[in-house]
């Protein structure tokens, strides 16, 4: 047997308290989610990550019967592993970095808002 489900509203006459009287304040232009310093960083990361991937490439044969021990090499078991790492290391910090704001703009931004 299936249970009903109201769909009625509870509508209340008294006001939503508000959580906090700060107002949040961006840096950052309408448009943009992330900075230069962002994007200059995600490219590097970008880069470094293509850089591991190649370095993880190769080893293989031309004659599937046969069996290479170069896909044992320190370089791809190694070295390549390790590259990666660092460039995904670099995109979360490009992708999580936020430029520390001087106290001028603080104050300008905070008499802004007094307004």
């Amino acid at each position: 047997m299936a249970k009903s489900v109201s769909t009625t509203k509870h509508t209340s006459k008294k006001p939503i308290p508000k959580t906090g009287s700060k107002k949040q304040t961006s840096v950052w232009a309408p448009g943009m989610p992330f900075g230069k310093i962002n994007y200059l960083l995600m490219i590097g990361g970008i880069l470094i990550l293509l850089l591991g991937y190649f370095l993880l490439s190769g080893g293989g044969t031309d004659n599937p019967t046969e069996f290479s021990e170069a896909i044992f090499d320190t370089r791809r078991l190694y070295i390549a592993p390790i590259v990666l790492v660092i460039g995904f290391l670099i995109e979360l910090v490009a992708i999580m970095y936020r430029p520390k704001i001087k106290e001028e703009e603080e104050n300008s931004i905070a008499s802004e808002n007094k307004e």
